[in-house]
């Protein structure tokens, strides 16, 4: 899996939203959260290229990106990759840290539910 940076995944998360979209397209939407240099954000999106993360064609005098890379892909290995570093690999951990910190919303507890009762049916 490409290892991919934490500024390079806001890139990557705009065009997942969007796409194709030109370096200035990107730095606008981006800058609606906080201000980006444009020579910062042109830096990530060719680091981006290289990685084969996101790809580009040429349109007249400005190219158009789009992500290569499946967001559903990335945020597997992402999750794996953090629950590993941090957690041992082991996932409760991760979901006590939430509950008792009270970051767990109703719709998320029934999801997890409904998760933990389709595992135990495929895996009896």
């Amino acid at each position: 899996m490409i290892d991919i940076s934490n500024a390079e995944a806001e890139v990557l998360t705009i065009l997942w939203g969007q796409q194709p979209l030109s370096a200035g397209d990107i730095i606008e939407q981006l800058n609606q959260e906080r201000p980006w240099h444009e020579k910062t954000v042109k830096t990530l999106l060719n680091r981006l290229v290289k990685k084969g993360a996101v790809g580009f064609e040429k349109d007249k005098r400005r190219y158009l990106y789009y992500p290569v890379l499946e967001q559903a892909s990335y945020q597997q290995h992402a999750s794996q990759s953090l629950i590993k570093r941090l957690f041992s690999g082991r996932v409760s951990p991760l979901v006590a840290g939430f509950a008792k910190h009270n970051n767990l919303q109703k719709e998320d507890i029934e999801s997890l539910k409904q998760l933990i009762s389709d595992w135990e049916r495929e895996n009896d």
